[in-house]
């Protein structure tokens, strides 16, 4: 392989000319202390950094990146720290998916930008790992990929707590009455107690599987908990790595080709992955240019089983157990001929090389293709009259006798009026009830909100039922589990056919044969659809306004439209002058 020249890097385009404009870039580097031993001769490597106060998730970033330079200078790198959003599961409204786009424009113009030959993207939080990897995919320099890692498991009265799936579940006991509000703040204080992302494979932890089997990642860095000293060196290794993909320009167009996308899906599945899996997965992969589709991931789903036991999916185990059993490159050993393991990875070895010599530690934690958590991958992809272009269900999280289905739907077209419904303890439903909740899609949410994982009602609670066949045109976190059917497309906001339902229209479900119905003729939907007025729109202005203008549907990965890797031609270099 032909090595790059110093005079070759994009970098070099700011501080190697004899003139007045590089004057300036030299002068402005040597005022923050560097000097010309500091960057000539040197890649310049862009270390995006989603470190925030308001992400907890990240909070070891701030220690993390002063790891990620140091490998940077072993190997001969000059690592300039660019902070970006860092979109924080936990406190931003109305939802991160809000904002996962503006990440990637962030990213991709910080890149384009700026005088770097390549970047370090550190990113962790549900939507940080699609955000940065769509805009620096969409740039095209070489880049590693940085996952934050699972927080520790958590804790409470000697139960071992996950988070997200566990504070659902807790929720539902607690409003049964069965937790008084000691217990709760106990469980509040142990469920999340270190840095990291969520420890269930919820969407966080599928987002940082699917980058290292799409080969955006060093071997093993998916799997490594935040805590654990591990992630210092893997913090490093990824610094030494990207200096050495520079000068070989190992770009993202070598990687991240339609083999690995379809391992990433293969690895999706196996690791019972998080619904919003299928959005981001499309979305990655539309950036590449590999147009993804729904029935790809259904096709695959099929006949890849869930191989992780890891929570929601799973029973008991947590993904420290999963780090500790062998971690992701031993569950893509199981996998074996499922993966196309030629694929290339930014480590420079194949997926082959990358994986050889991974063990299974804990083959209860970690199964073999013969004694699966479940026979199929983690999402199937339903279609009908109330989803033509899709709907999404995780029937590896809900209880099987869900899988077909037919009862009366109790419609809410808002949250508020869902929260009446749930909130009320004789409010008249059955077990077979279908509870929705619509005009919470990618506009009508806005944003596509995680509001789809629907409380059971206290009507049924109370009568010791914990689980129902609910559907929305919202996400829910990947830490929920239960009978919900998601992401149905087109969204009622739009005028899709879930628009139409009405109450005591009968909701038909068919996981087997993936299909979603409700018994009303053509003709009734026809009068129905005449009858329709559309919503007023959620914004006036600023980035809202964009962003209803321009965002796609659910099943086409909630991208930008504009964004599309076929929309109009490839940007240019910026003149510098």
């Amino acid at each position: 392989m032909t090595k790059k020249t110093y005079d070759e890097l994009r970098s070099a385009r700011w501080f190697a000319p004899d003139d007045l404009r590089s004057f300036g870039h030299r002068s402005r580097t040597m005022q923050m202390g560097y000097g010309p031993e500091d960057w000539e001769g040197r890649p310049v490597v862009a270390i995006i950094n989603t470190w925030s106060d308001a992400q907890p998730c990240h909070m070891h970033f701030k220690d993390r990146v002063e790891w990620v330079k140091r490998g940077v200078l072993q190997a001969g790198g000059f690592p300039l720290e660019l902070p970006a959003l860092s979109l924080s599961e936990s406190y931003v409204k109305p939802t991160t998916m809000l904002y996962r786009n503006m990440l990637a424009m962030e990213t991709e113009e910080l890149l384009r930008s700026h005088p770097v030959d390549g970047a370090v993207l550190m990113g962790g939080c549900d939507k940080t790992t699609p955000g940065l990897v769509m805009g620096a995919t969409s740039m095209g320099l070489p880049f590693v990929y940085l996952p934050a890692g699972p927080m520790l498991r958590g804790n409470y009265a000697g139960q071992a707590l996950g988070s997200g799936t566990d504070a659902w579940k807790f929720w539902d006991e607690r409003r049964a009455g069965n937790i008084d509000k000691d217990e709760w703040t106990g469980i509040e204080g142990g469920i999340a107690r270190s840095y990291g992302h969520c420890m269930t494979m919820g969407t966080a932890s599928t987002m940082t599987a699917i980058a290292e089997g799409l080969g955006i990642t060093l071997p093993g860095a998916s799997s490594i908990p935040a805590a654990d000293a591990g992630h210092q060196r893997m913090s490093a290794s990824c610094g030494r790595r990207i200096v050495e993909m520079i000068w070989d320009d190992l770009t993202p167009d070598k990687i991240i080709t339609e083999a690995a996308v379809t391992n990433a899906v293969t690895v999706a599945m196996a690791t019972g992955c998080s619904t919003n899996a299928i959005i981001h997965l499309i979305a990655m992969a539309r950036r590449a240019g590999i147009a993804l589709e729904l029935d790809d991931l259904d096709r695959i789903g099929r006949t890849t089983p869930v191989i992780a036991n890891v929570r929601p999916s799973g029973k008991g185990y947590l993904m420290e157990d999963f780090y500790y059993a062998g971690g992701l490159r031993a569950l893509m050993v199981n996998l074996g001929d499922k993966l196309d393991q030629s694929a290339m990875t930014v480590s420079g070895k194949t997926v082959g090389e990358a994986i050889d010599g991974a063990k299974v530690f804990n083959d209860d934690v970690i199964r073999p293709l013969d004694n699966p958590v479940y026979h199929e991958g983690s999402l199937a992809v339903l279609k009908g009259n109330l989803a033509p272009d899709g709907a999404v269900i995780k029937p590896a999280a809900c209880d099987p006798k869900f899988y077909k289905h037919a009862g009366p739907a109790l419609v809410a077209d808002s949250y508020d009026e869902l929260k009446t419904i749930v909130n009320d303890p004789d409010y008249p439903m059955t077990a077979d009830t279908v509870l929705v909740l619509r005009n919470v899609g990618p506009q009508g949410g806005p944003g596509m909100p995680e509001w789809g994982m629907l409380p059971v009602p206290q009507a049924l609670i109370k009568q010791g039922i914990r689980d129902m066949v609910r559907m929305s045109d919202a996400r829910m976190s990947g830490t929920s589990y239960g009978a919900c059917i998601l992401h149905v497309a087109p969204e009622a906001f739009v005028g899709g056919p879930l628009a139409l339902l009405q109450n005591g229209d009968i909701v038909e479900l068919d996981v087997p044969n993936r299909t979603l119905n409700m018994r009303v003729s053509d003709e009734e939907l026809a009068a129905r659809r005449a009858a329709w007025k559309a919503p007023e729109p959620n914004y006036g202005r600023g980035y809202g306004y964009m962003f209803s203008k321009h965002i796609e549907q659910a099943d086409k990965g909630c991208d930008f439209d504009f964004l599309r890797t076929e929309f109009g031609p490839k940007v240019p270099e910026p003149a510098i002058h």
